[in-house]
C-alpha cells in the first residue's frame, strides 16, 4: 500500500531512540523527509547514519522555550508533527515533590503543545497534516507507581482531543496512539536493573511484571517498538484521513474497557 507520505516533511521527537526512532525509520522508509531530534549531538548522529532515506538531525531539548525555538529556526515547515518526546519514572505518591510534577508536564505534555502551536498554522494553510501525541495505557489505567506520569498521558488526550476539535473540516488530523507496555531503551533498562536488584534474569522480571503489574495484558509479553510505530505511521498517511480527535490503542490488550 503506498501511504502517500512521499516528499511530507516529518518531525519526530525524542527519537534517537526506542519507539521515536522506530517512527522515524518507517517515516524514512516511505519516503517522508524526517527530522529526528534527541538532546545531543551525539546521539542525533548516531541516529540520523542508522536511518536510510531522507533525514536530518536537530539537537535540541524540547522540554524548554529556548530549545523550541532552536528547533523552530532550523525548521520553517512541517506537514507532520509526532509528539513522542517523553520520560517516566516509578515513585511513590507521596515522595513526589512538586517540582517533579511541574518537570513531568513540561517534558510530556507542554512540549508537544508549544511544538504543535507552531506549526499547526502551517498545516491549516495547506489543508493538509498529521499531529499524533504518543500516550499511553497508563492514560485510561493511571499506574500506582508512577501517578505523575499516568497524569501526563491523560492530558495528552485531552490536549489532541481539544485540538481536533478546535479545528474541524481543516485537512489535519490529530491524534492519540495509547502504547502498551513496550520494550523500549529506557524500559529495558529499567528490567535489567530490576533484574539485578532481585537476582533474576530479565525473563523472570518480564515474567512477573506480566503476571502482577499488568496482568490484563492480553499478549503477555512487551510490544516492539516497531509495532508501535505501524500503527503511528499508518496514522500519518492518506490512507488514514477519516480518523481525527481519536485515541487509537495498540496496547497488547492492556485496557479491559471496550470503548
Amino acid at each position: 500500500m503506498d501511504l502517500g507520505l512521499k516528499h511530507k516533511r516529518a518531525l519526530v521527537t525524542g527519537s534517537t531512540a526506542g519507539i521515536g526512532f522506530a517512527i522515524a525509520k518507517q517515516l524514512a522508509r516511505e519516503g517522508a523527509f524526517v527530522y529526528v531530534n534527541g538532546r545531543t549531538e551525539e546521539r542525533v548522529n548516531r541516529a540520523v547514519s542508522e536511518i536510510e532515506g531522507k533525514v536530518d538531525g536537530i539537537a535540541a531539548d524540547l522540554t524548554t522555550k529556548e530549545g523550541s525555538e532552536r528547533l523552530f529556526a532550523r525548521v520553517k515547515d512541517l506537514d507532520i508533527v509526532v509528539n513522542n518526546l517523553g520520560i517516566f519514572e516509578a515513585k511513590p505518591f507521596l515522595d513526589i515533590e512538586d517540582a517533579e510534577w511541574t518537570r513531568f508536564f513540561e517534558a510530556n505534555v507542554l512540549s508537544g503543545v508549544r511544538i504543535t502551536r507552531h506549526y499547526l498554522p502551517g498545516m491549516l494553510q495547506k489543508k493538509w497534516g498529521r499531529i499524533i501525541f504518543i500516550s499511553s495505557e497508563s492514560a485510561l489505567q493511571i499506574p500506582a507507581e508512577m501517578v505523575h506520569y499516568g497524569m501526563t498521558k491523560t492530558a495528552q488526550l485531552a490536549v489532541a482531543r481539544g485540538i481536533a476539535e478546535s479545528f474541524p473540516a481543516s485537512g489535519v488530523t490529530v491524534n492519540s496512539v495509547l502504547a502498551g507496555p513496550t520494550e523500549s531503551e529506557g524500559v529495558s533498562t529499567f528490567v535489567e536493573g530490576l533484574a539485578s536488584q532481585q537476582g533474576k534474569t530479565k525473563e523472570d522480571v518480564a515474567r512477573d511484571f506480566f503476571e502482577h503489574v499488568r496482568p490484563t495484558s492480553l499478549l503477555k509479553r512487551f510490544e516492539t517498538i516497531d509495532e508501535i510505530a505501524a500503527m503511528v505511521v499508518f496514522l500519518c498517511s492518506e490512507a488514514a484521513s477519516g480518523t481525527t480527535g481519536s485515541a487509537i490503542r495498540v496496547d497488547g490488550g492492556v485496557v479491559k474497557s471496550i470503548v
